[in-house]
């Protein structure tokens, strides 16, 4: 890999710190990563939700390989920032097509990259994720894994034991080779202090209306904070909106807060 690419991978890494955690507001296509960057982000994260909806699939590995990083590709080219990709559970089968799909992953200039384990056996989504550190190290490159459990966001297993699960789950994850554990579907204070504790690599939770701030999920340990697939719905809301307004009443109000034309067409120039 290029100078430039480990240069991004150590910024990347260096921006997850509880003292001022690194806030990721998801992109889908080349326009939001470039409105995201322009905000003054300092990485862009993309949204595997995001991204589907904006090809015409359902979340939830429906899209296939190919098209899911030529819209990573997009992602990184738009941006001078480093990228962090959402590759859902590895686009492949078997630990094998994960370390392809990473592989491809690197090429397009990823900074790092988020696996999710979901329903699958977490001794089978270890070996993904040793597949997928595995295939950086042959591509003799660095690379921020984040390991996502969804032990919370799906309900899965007695919640008297939900804590304990994940921590279990979280610790064989790292001894696989992730650098980051991600824990969504959790705002409980509580809970995030103990998980923070627990783990020994950065800990990142996906925020949304009625959470934390980022400060004091900071305060809890958090090191890094996404809104997943938020900033896409309430674009695709804002959508809905001014065609109900439309259609409804022929007014216009919905567009207000509409990004001016001129700095549209100013953000590929920035580049």
């Amino acid at each position: 890999m290029t100078t430039a690419h480990a240069a991004h991978v150590r910024l990347f890494r260096s921006l997850h710190t509880p003292s001022a955690p690194l806030a990721l507001a998801n992109a889908w296509d080349a326009a939001s990563a470039r409105v995201i960057e322009a905000a003054g982000a300092p990485a862009v994260a993309t949204t595997s939700a995001g991204v589907a909806w904006s090809l015409g699939s359902q979340d939830g590995n429906t899209l296939d390989r190919d098209r899911a990083l030529a819209a990573v590709a997009q992602v990184t080219a738009a941006v001078t920032v480093p990228v962090t990709a959402d590759l859902e559970d590895g686009y492949g089968d078997s630990p094998a097509e994960v370390g392809s799909t990473v592989t491809r992953a690197l090429a397009a200039g990823v900074a790092g990259i988020n696996l999710e384990d979901g329903t699958r056996a977490p001794a089978d989504f270890a070996a993904r994720l040793t597949a997928a550190r595995d295939a950086a190290g042959k591509a003799g490159a660095d690379l921020f894994l984040n390991a996502r459990i969804d032990t919370y966001l799906l309900g899965l297993g007695a919640c008297a034991h939900r804590l304990a699960e994940t921590l279990t789950r979280a610790h064989r994850y790292v001894a696989a080779g992730a650098d980051g554990i991600f824990v969504p579907g959790v705002t409980d204070p509580a809970t995030i202090r103990a998980l923070a504790a627990e783990i020994p690599v950065p800990l990142n939770v996906m925020a949304g209306p009625g959470a934390p701030s980022v400060a004091a999920l900071g305060r809890l340990g958090v090191a890094r904070v996404s809104l997943g697939s938020g900033v896409a719905q309430a674009a695709y809301g804002a959508a809905g909106r001014a065609a109900r307004e439309l259609l409804a009443w022929g007014a216009y109000d919905a567009l207000a807060d509409a990004v001016p034309y001129p700095e549209m067409q100013e953000l590929p120039a920035m580049r």
